[in-house]
């Protein structure tokens, strides 16, 4: 029914969105490559790196610096009262937007970065970490399991702002 519908979409328009962009390097004027030069010339995006749910709960425990990115859908958002201790939360699609924005805009390129989702296999947080590579963070990671793994660890949360 309408979760499917909801989620074929979501699909389709990240499918799409990870095929979009500027031709690959190493392309000739017509636009044909030679296969010599494909392999050496096509950048492959970097390898998305994970954390646990025991590592993120100790790197608060720990008061580490830290910033967690909530890119729940705005239903599975809404469903709930809570977020992880500390989270800021957005739509995956105005996360490139907002990286222009506080408190994005200040942090230092260098800063640990850890993004979740409600999603069956995390690829809404796997894209934002791309995102927040290609505009120069260094250290973002993908939190194994997202939201569900939080919850059932029993990771702090805190009650979302009231809107």
């Amino acid at each position: 029914g309408r979760i499917f519908r909801e989620w074929a979409i979501v699909f389709c328009a990240l499918f799409l969105s990870m095929g979009a962009g500027p031709p690959r390097a190493g392309a000739g004027a017509a636009g044909v490559q030679d296969p010599a030069q494909a392999k050496s010339d096509q950048t492959k995006p970097p390898e998305v790196e994970w954390v646990t749910v025991e590592e993120l709960k100790a790197k608060l425990a720990k008061n580490e610096a830290v910033t967690i990115v909530d890119l729940r859908a705005v239903d599975s958002y809404a469903q709930t009262a809570d977020k992880i201790k500390g989270a800021i939360h957005m739509k995956a699609r105005r996360l490139r937007y907002r990286l222009s924005f506080t408190p994005f805009k200040e942090l230092p390129r260098d800063r640990e970065i850890v993004t979740y989702c409600a999603c069956q296999s995390d690829e809404i947080s796997i894209r934002a970490v791309q995102v927040f590579q290609e505009a120069g963070f260094k250290r973002v990671r993908v939190l194994k399991g997202g939201w569900q793994a939080w919850l059932k660890a029993g990771g702090p949360v805190e009650s979302k702002p009231k809107v």
